[in-house]
């Protein structure tokens, strides 16, 4: 009845720019049926009619079917267009009151909004300060046709359930409550507004997408901690993480002995501490070392100019005040995979001192350690290429005017381009 009061309302208003998304579940055997009916009422309001079968996964029911249908809705939605729907008050209280049973903070309890700007669409509720009953009457007036779904009137589905029996229960003792539930979600997404200005100026102040840092985090109070860590795991994940497990990032990984192994797997990604950090890692990154296809020996020629492409990022051929001889230009020279113990001179320096205290110096994070490889040519190191540039070591094939590897982009940015964070 309301999504049909919403079809007419449209053609109202809007007679030429709306058009009609009936999403097909096919949970129900008369959906079809359904289907055509919607259909009927758009083409006698001249409103364009789209049709979208969809097949729900299986799991919790009410959640797969509102993730398939959104996953429509954006197949036709276009970067212009707003998506509007009809949810009135009561299923507006609905809500709250089944995320209040469920434990939510303020976020959750803001419930829906009348006007909901996300990143990848912009919802437009105008039903919202509604009733059912205000709803039935203009109807009546109206009298179109429609449908009521059965299983708005099954008790197994939470949301039936709290319509069916336990909402004349809490609306006998308390008349006014379906207002005053409204109320105070419009009242939460005042607190949920304020909280993300906070928010903000706090991942500003601590947080890039990719890293978190402890130090400053540990200024902040032990609520905005909670918030920003919330906020921060979450990423662009549709939900926040639940309260138990931002508890156990803090226990495990945050409050955990400072050479422990510490990190956590949340959703689709790993939370890594290292120093005074936590790290935000996708799956490929945090099995990169193990599925490592690098051979242990590469033959490259290196040419001025040149674009090169080593384990440790991307790096381009140019000439520099103090750089490798001339003559090695065009030249075989070989590229080793690190394995450990080895021993470098950097330029600059005195003396030779392990490789591995140069990459800890350069604070090179664990993970990305396997992307190390060795400059040599006739058994002489000439340089390291890593994740933070290309370390020239003293050699007898240094030269002024020499030419040495500069980085273009290290191999962050290619997980970054290439995965996208599975998000």
């Amino acid at each position: 009845m309301d999504s049909m009061l919403l079809l007419y309302l449209m053609s109202e208003l809007f007679p030429t720019q709306s058009r009609v998304i009936y999403i097909d579940h096919q949970l129900q055997s008369r959906s079809t049926e359904w289907g055509t009916l919607v259909q009927q009422h758009a083409e006698s309001l001249n409103i364009p009619f789209i049709l979208e079968k969809v097949s729900v996964e299986a799991g919790n029911l009410e959640q797969q079917a509102r993730n398939a249908r959104y996953q429509a809705y954006q197949q036709h939605l276009k970067s212009n267009e707003i998506l509007v729907l009809a949810h009135h008050q009561q299923d507006q209280a609905e809500t709250l009151l089944l995320r209040l049973f469920s434990g939510a903070g303020v976020y959750g309890l803001a419930a829906m909004q009348q006007f909901d700007v996300r990143s990848d669409l912009t919802i437009w509720r105008p039903f919202l300060q509604l009733s059912r009953e205000q709803i039935a009457q203009w109807s009546a007036q109206l009298g179109f046709d429609y449908v009521t779904d059965p299983s708005n009137h099954d008790t197994h589905y939470d949301r039936a359930w709290c319509r069916e029996q336990l909402w004349p229960v809490l609306q006998q003792r308390f008349p006014k409550m379906q207002a005053a539930v409204t109320r105070s979600s419009d009242l939460m997404q005042d607190a949920a507004e304020i909280l993300d200005q906070v928010l903000q100026a706090d991942w500003q102040h601590c947080a890039t997408d990719r890293e978190l840092d402890l130090i400053k985090l540990s200024q902040l109070s032990t609520a905005r901690q909670r918030q920003l860590l919330s906020a921060w795991v979450k990423g662009n994940d549709q939900y926040r993480p639940s309260f138990d497990m931002v508890q156990r990032l803090r226990q495990e990984v945050i409050l955990a002995k400072p050479d422990a192994q510490a990190s956590l797997h949340i959703n689709q990604h790993y939370f890594v501490r290292y120093q005074k950090k936590i790290y935000r890692l996708t799956q490929a990154e945090r099995n990169a070392e193990k599925a490592s296809s690098f051979p242990d020996v590469l033959m490259q020629h290196y040419e001025i100019g040149k674009t090169i492409d080593v384990a440790a990022g991307q790096f381009t051929i140019r000439p520099h005040k103090i750089g490798l001889s001339a003559q090695l230009l065009g030249r075989e020279l070989s590229l080793i995979q690190r394995q450990g113990g080895e021993k470098i001179h950097l330029y600059g320096r005195v003396g030779s001192w392990p490789l591995k205290k140069a990459i800890q110096e350069a604070q090179i994070l664990p993970w990305l350690r396997h992307t190390i490889q060795i400059l040599v040519v006739d058994n002489v190191m000439l340089g390291v290429f890593s994740p933070k540039g290309f370390w020239l070591a003293q050699s007898e094939y240094l030269e002024q005017g020499g030419w040495q590897p500069s980085l273009i982009s290290d191999c962050n940015d290619f997980f970054h381009q290439s995965i996208s964070y599975d998000e």
